[in-house]
């Protein structure tokens, strides 16, 4: 599975984004799919996934209530919409793919995406 994100940019605290990441290689659907962060001088943290049955949603404590995933299986792409963004949100945004799985990457996931830069000023 190729993944490709993209949405991230420059954007005032307070603003929104949106995140995709398109995925083309493989059956889109046996996936699930996950984003997670990295901020500078910080160790990559898991934030939103939904599975590869589409039944079930997770997200990091830090961003409930503030980001919303989906997924689009006819376009082969999830989405992360990034609302009311703080300057902590600042970071590299990836998306990744789990075989069969949650997306969380409990188990590692097996593919990864480069990711998208994301930074919220104050």
């Amino acid at each position: 599975v190729q993944l490709q994100a993209s949405g991230g940019g420059l954007v005032q605290a307070g603003g929104s984004l949106r995140l995709s990441c398109a995925a083309s290689g493989r059956t889109f659907s046996h996936y699930g799919m996950g984003w997670f962060r990295q901020a500078p001088e910080k160790e990559r943290e898991f934030v939103s996934a939904i599975s590869w049955t589409g039944g079930n949603i997770y997200y990091a404590d830090s961003v409930k209530g503030q980001f919303t995933i989906s997924g689009d299986n006819a376009k082969n792409t999830v989405y992360l919409q990034m609302n009311s963004l703080k300057p902590e949100d600042t970071a590299v945004y990836y998306c990744a793919a789990e075989f069969k799985g949650s997306g969380r990457g409990t188990r590692g996931m097996d593919y990864w995406g480069k990711g998208t830069l994301v930074t919220v000023s104050s």
